[in-house]
C-alpha cells in the first residue's frame, strides 16, 4: 500500500490541512515517541536566526499550543508570544506573526518555555 498524498489525507482528516500549511512554510515536525500513547503530542518548530523559534504542540484538533521563544544557551528559553486553542486558530496566528527582529515582532519575555525536543 502506498502512502497517502496530502490531498487524500486532508480528505480523510480535514484538520491536517493546517499541518500541511505550516510544513509548507518551512516548519519541521518531530517524530512522535510513542504513537500508541493516548497522551502523545505532535511537536513542530520553525527555526529563525539568532535563537528564535516558533513552536507548536498539538494534542488534537481542539488542543494546540503555539509559542515564539528565544533559545538562550545554558538558560531556560524565554517565551515572547503564546496562544492556545483549536489547531486552526493557533496555526493562523503563528503564520501571522512578524519575523523576529522586525519592528512589530514580539520580543519581551512573558515567561519561561517548556522543554521541547531539539531539532
Amino acid at each position: 500500500m502506498s502512502p497517502l498524498t496530502d490531498a487524500e489525507a486532508v480528505k480523510l482528516f480535514p484538520s491536517l490541512q493546517y499541518l500541511v500549511l505550516i510544513r509548507e512554510a518551512g516548519w519541521k515536525f518531530l517524530p512522535i515517541d510513542d504513537p500508541g500513547d493516548p497522551a502523545a503530542v505532535l511537536d513542530a518548530a520553525r527555526v529563525w536566526p539568532d535563537g528564535w523559534r516558533d513552536c507548536i504542540r498539538v494534542r488534537d484538533e481542539d488542543d494546540a499550543l503555539g509559542l515564539r521563544i528565544l533559545v538562550i544557551p545554558n538558560e531556560p528559553s524565554e517565551i515572547v508570544w503564546e496562544r492556545s486553542g483549536a489547531l486552526q486558530d493557533v496555526v493562523f496566528k503563528l503564520l501571522e506573526l512578524p519575523e523576529p527582529g522586525t519592528r512589530l515582532a514580539p520580543k519581551l519575555s512573558i515567561g519561561k518555555a517548556p522543554k521541547f525536543r531539539a531539532l
